[in-house]
């Protein structure tokens, strides 16, 4: 008797049978097992000139042309010749061996070149290879890819071809390879598509946000109030009763830094050190690393007190937005992080939204021009003008934005739960439709269970 499969109209094959893999499990009863150096050969064609297109390989994206990724001006490679490099053909499946078992693999749609450290394989047989594409990504090939890999460490691990060869492939009858390849295609471009749309829909909200927050803290919320030229171009005309005053004279800004690795008596303690890495957290009271006391009174270390306004000053994140993050307790900070602690009538909190909505132009005036690192110059942030609101308007600015805000970040979320359902929902129907867990409702199917 046929069972469908959580409430959808797919159901599974009429027989099943042991693979006698155990990672594999039951197959239908028609399909093979067949190891991968059987229906795959290697391929080590060299370019001679290296003028063929570049091509990179990710989880993500698949074989794609570098020259379709890279931003005008930034260089296709680093390397100083391509001459050597490894030969694809369309069709032909490339595979990064140091990151196969996380989907760093792919069947090409282009002729061109890749890395002589990446390894070419193609069809010895002739099977179909858009079933392999979707059949290789699935959540127990990848770990098959890994468990199969050499090394200690997961960074180091390497998928080599003798390795690659001597792992199971399960393998349908050719034409249910291409009626699954079909039926996938289908699915995962009408999948693909929504996805797509509810991302354009989140760079709206975001968009959205943004706006919202620099109109306000430009403007005010007040749409009958009187208005001034600000003398900053890309501030425009502001309230007539708003001031303008250069940062350095509102707060005081406390750097941090790092106390010596080699006095553990400075470490373990009871007060977070926070770098930059935490600071994708809104209000940070966690941290991987605790110091004590000790470091406060024998190292450049500060105590930051909790309420804090911290901003990244140092870090290659500066390129995108400015981090910023309230303290969520008493802690400590590193060199590449800053402290805002009020000496004036700007409070943190408009400061918080002054930053973060007018973040793309202050990161022009701010960051310092030509260093290794993105990092922000201090002497050009503490002499910025920033805007300066009576207090209690200020007061009404923030919580005016906090309950604005707050929708459109739940809006925001509720469409990235969305796709990360929608994500799932296709890798599950890929990995139950290539193994055979569920039959595909195709008529070529229907006349193979006839035939069972």
């Amino acid at each position: 008797m046929k069972t469908k499969r959580r409430g959808s109209n797919m159901q599974r094959y009429n027989k099943y049978k042991d693979s006698g893999i155990s990672w594999l499990g039951e197959i239908p009863e028609h399909w093979e097992c067949k190891r991968i150096k059987y229906l795959f050969k290697e391929i080590n064609e060299r370019s001679l000139d290296g003028g063929e297109d570049l091509l990179s390989i990710s989880q993500y994206t698949g074989v794609t042309k570098k020259s379709d990724k890279i931003e005008n001006g930034d260089l296709l490679t680093t390397a100083s010749t391509l001459e050597g490099y490894k030969i694809v053909r369309k069709r032909q499946l490339v595979t990064n061996i140091m990151l196969a078992w996380n989907g760093s693999l792919g069947f090409s749609e282009f002729n061109g070149i890749t890395s002589p450290a990446y390894c070419i394989y193609e069809l010895s047989t002739n099977d179909y290879y858009k079933y392999f594409h979707y059949l290789f990504k699935t959540d127990v090939y990848k770990s098959e890819f890994k468990r199969n890999s050499s090394g200690v460490i997961e960074s180091r691990l390497r998928l080599y071809t003798d390795d690659f060869f001597n792992i199971w492939s399960v393998l349908p009858p050719l034409h249910e390879q291409e009626a699954i390849a079909a039926f996938l295609d289908e699915k995962c471009e009408k999948i693909d598509a929504i996805v797509s749309i509810k991302e354009q829909q989140i760079e709206k909200l975001k968009e959205l946000r943004q706006i919202t927050i620099h109109n306000a803290v430009t403007k005010g919320i007040n749409p009958n109030t009187e208005m001034k030229d600000s003398g900053i171009e890309w501030i425009g005309e502001i309230p007539k009763h708003w001031k303008m005053k250069r940062l350095k004279y509102l707060f005081n800004i406390v750097g941090g830094g790092t106390p010596s690795k080699e006095k553990l008596i400075f470490w373990d303690g009871d007060l977070p050190w926070v770098s930059p890495k935490d600071m994708k957290l809104l209000h940070i009271d966690t941290t991987e690393d605790y110091i004590t006391e000790e470091a406060l009174k024998y190292s450049s270390t500060k105590l930051i007190k909790k309420g804090s306004l911290l901003i990244v000053v140092r870090s290659g994140i500066l390129q995108r937005t400015i981090p910023l993050a309230f303290a969520g307790r008493d802690m400590t900070i590193n060199q590449d992080l800053k402290a805002f602690i009020q000496t004036s009538d700007l409070s943190e909190n408009f400061l918080y939204y002054f930053i973060k909505g007018c973040e793309n132009f202050l990161l022009n005036e701010w960051v310092k021009e030509g260093a290794t690192v993105e990092s922000i110059e201090m002497s050009l942030m503490l002499d910025n003008l920033t805007l300066v609101p009576p207090f209690s308007e200020q007061q009404e600015i923030v919580t005016y934005l906090e309950e604005r805000t707050s929708k459109i970040d739940q809006a925001i979320s509720q469409k990235q739960e969305q796709i990360t359902k929608l994500k799932e929902y296709k890798q599950s129907l890929i990995n139950e439709v290539v193994t055979g867990k569920v039959r595909i409702n195709d008529k070529q199917l229907m006349a193979t269970d006839k035939q069972n």
